[in-house]
Parts: structure tokens; sequence; C-alpha cells
């Protein structure tokens, strides 16, 4: 029989008229009762209390804020910036340019050969047209190029506008580059160009109308042929729908 019974027993035994209540043992056996329901009940809350300690680590160790939780930004992947004042280069690289103006106070490039009187003037320079060297990167078979400018009285050469092939070879058979005024010069440049091989007469061809060339062989080379519209006849800038080329035949070369 259990504590809790035999207290149970005695207090039902004092319901009874002929019993006899032992009051020493009802409060022997409450005593005793109570302290095994404290000891029991102690042991309860401490393991409720190291239950609920687990629980709470555990969610406190995943909620945001945590002192303890270190959150990791997300890792982005940056482009290297180029270094300031470099251009990124576009692919294939810059090709060269094949008309160039020359800007006031550079010094001209040294003709190659003799200068060409146009015999057109400015004030009082001359329109003249002369041979100069060129340099193109990967282009070991371009070497001349052809320069429009204005000499002077005293012989001061001003170069105005330079044209150059930008590939192949500066003496193959045919035209090469066409020089049009662009407007940065201080005087305008009248269409000029070379054309390499036999030709006697050059024309060209805009806006249904054809328009003569004047010419003159390269001293330097008799078969580059400089040539040159007049601005009464062609605008400077006045692009050509069409150039052709003759020799003493009257053959298209």
């Amino acid at each position: 029989m259990s504590e809790l019974d035999r207290l149970r027993h005695a207090m039902r035994a004092t319901e009874r008229p002929e019993a006899t209540l032992d009051l020493a043992a009802v409060m022997r056996d409450g005593r005793r009762l109570r302290i095994r329901r404290r000891v029991a009940g102690a042991g309860a809350t401490t393991l409720a209390a190291a239950l609920v300690a687990a629980v709470v680590a555990v969610v406190v160790g995943a909620l945001p804020g945590d002192p303890r939780t270190v959150e990791r930004p997300p890792q982005v992947a940056v482009a290297p910036t180029p270094p300031v004042g470099v251009s990124p280069t576009p692919p294939g690289g810059p090709g060269p340019t094949p008309a160039t103006t020359v800007g006031r106070g550079e010094p001209p490039p040294s003709p190659l050969g003799q200068v060409v009187d146009s015999g057109i003037r400015h004030g009082g320079d001359q329109r003249v047209y002369y041979v100069v060297q060129v340099s193109v990167p990967g282009q070991p078979r371009v070497k001349i190029g052809l320069a429009a400018g204005r000499r002077a009285p005293d012989g001061t050469l001003t170069t105005d506008l330079l044209v150059n092939d930008v590939e192949g070879a500066d003496r193959s058979p045919g035209f090469h580059q066409i020089g049009y005024d662009s407007g940065g010069a201080a005087a305008p440049v009248p269409t000029f160009g070379y054309f390499v091989g036999p030709a006697q007469r050059i024309t060209g061809t805009v806006d249904g109308r054809q328009v003569t060339a004047r010419l003159t062989r390269w001293s330097a080379d008799k078969q580059v042929v400089i040539f040159w519209f007049d601005p009464a006849e062609l605008a400077p800038g006045d692009r050509l729908d069409g150039i052709v080329a003759r020799d003493a035949g009257n053959h298209r070369l």
C-alpha cells in the first residue's frame, strides 16, 4: 500500500463512528507525501528547464539579428575597370585614317620629288600638291601619300589635307585614295588624288555631268599621275558619282 493510500485509509477511518482518529499517524503520512511531491516536482522542473534551454538555444541560433550569427554578404563578380584616361580597345583594333587634316602650327611633311603647282591661288598662296612618305601599321607596301597644301611667297609649305592607302600597295595599278574637302582647312581644297598607270585623261561624273581633271606626273615615278579638279567645275567637298581614266588611245584603264 502506498503512502497516499494509507492517508486516505486513515481519513476514511474517521468517518466510522466507532473509529478512533490517530492524528499523529495522519500528520506523519501527510508530511511524507508532501516531501515526496516536492522532490518529484523539483526534478520535473529541472528537466523541463533543461529542455526549454535546449530548444531556445536551437531557435535563437537561427533567429536573424543574433549577435552570435554572422551573415556573409553575397559574392559579386566585378569586371576590372580600365585605368583612367584609357578606353577599351574595340575588337580588331583602330584602323588607319585615309584622309588627315593637318592642323596649324604642325611642321609639314617633307615632299618627295617636285611640288606640283595647280595654278589655283588663295590670296598670295599657291595651291600645291606633293607626295610624302607615310607609314601604316601592318602595311609595309604603303609608303607614300598625297598632300594638298599651300605654298607662301617665301616658299613655306602648309599642308591642308593628306590622303593615303590603308591596305594593299601604294603603287598598284588604278585609282587610289581621293581627297575631298572636309571644311577643316583655311582655304577650300579642290578634289584630288592619284592614279597609277598610263593615264592621259581622267574624267569624273557628278549629278549626271562630266568634269575633266587636270593632271601631271610625279617627278619620282612617271607611272604615278597626280590629278585635281578645277573648283569652278567641281565644288570642293562635292562627291563624285564615278571616275574614269583613259590612255592615249582613249581606252579605258
